[in-house]
């Protein structure tokens, strides 16, 4: 862990926005940074940060200041691509005040909303994307009829589709009428159209869906067409969510 060619841990925090090097002393001696998993209480101790793996409260703390992360509120009618051959609106007219190489992770169609992640950090993107992480997905699904109790039933047990049984780890009826529905779903199906086509298979068609949260990272009131970077707090936790 300690590395005598390294930079000192409190001035990789410090560099890190986790505020002065001083206040960043106090956090070593309470105990509250590990360094590759072992608790630092020393103010001696240099690290590597190109290499350490370095946590906060069990948070994971990104050292390197080039990589980004953001949220994305994407637009009905934006297909999920950097560049799309028809000439139809993507994600690159989204983002394109952004210096950094970015790219998305995961995928909406495009007449799903809501929110996406954009990274030029490889690894996280590598590691959200694999299903032996299982991340959440959570939205809002917007569907034609009433509602029968035993819909939650077959949601949760699991509906046949073509390519497979489907089903959500949560299910719940925000709003209700006699001719439509409001339901939120958990899942961590990453099938493509996946919400949809569960809904379609049980005689209720989506007419609107709008994604709002991945793992612990939630929409929020991002408008639509709007992105803002993750806080150290939303990515520390995304990071630990994916074994980082």
């Amino acid at each position: 862990m300690h590395d005598p060619e390294g930079v000192r841990l409190q001035k990789v925090l410090a560099t890190a926005g986790l505020g002065s090097r001083r206040a960043c002393e106090d956090l070593i001696a309470d105990g509250r940074v590990t360094v590759d998993g072992v608790l630092v209480r020393e103010l001696g101790v240099r690290v590597d940060p190109r290499t350490a793996v370095i946590h906060l409260d069990g948070l994971r703390i990104q050292l390197d200041t080039s990589l980004i992360t953001i949220a994305l509120n994407k637009p009905l009618g934006v297909v999920s691509t950097m560049h799309d051959p028809e000439g139809r609106p993507s994600l690159a007219e989204l983002v394109a005040h952004r210096e950094e190489r970015l790219f998305h992770v995961g995928r909406l169609d495009a007449e799903t909303e809501g929110l996406l992640l954009l990274t030029n950090d490889g690894e996280l993107a590598n590691r959200l994307s694999h299903p032996s992480h299982e991340v959440a997905k959570t939205y809002l699904a917007h569907v034609e009829g009433h509602v029968a109790g035993n819909v939650a039933n077959k949601m949760l047990h699991g509906v046949e589709l073509e390519d497979g049984l489907a089903k959500v780890d949560r299910y719940r009826i925000v709003d209700s009428t006699p001719q439509a529905a409001l339901i939120e779903v958990v899942l961590h199906e990453g099938r493509n159209r996946i919400v949809r086509r569960m809904f379609e298979e049980v005689g209720h068609p989506v007419t609107r869906l709008v994604r709002t949260q991945v793992g612990p990272i939630k929409l929020g009131d991002l408008r639509p067409g709007k992105t803002r970077v993750l806080g150290k707090e939303e990515l520390g936790s995304l990071m630990t969510q994916v074994g980082m």
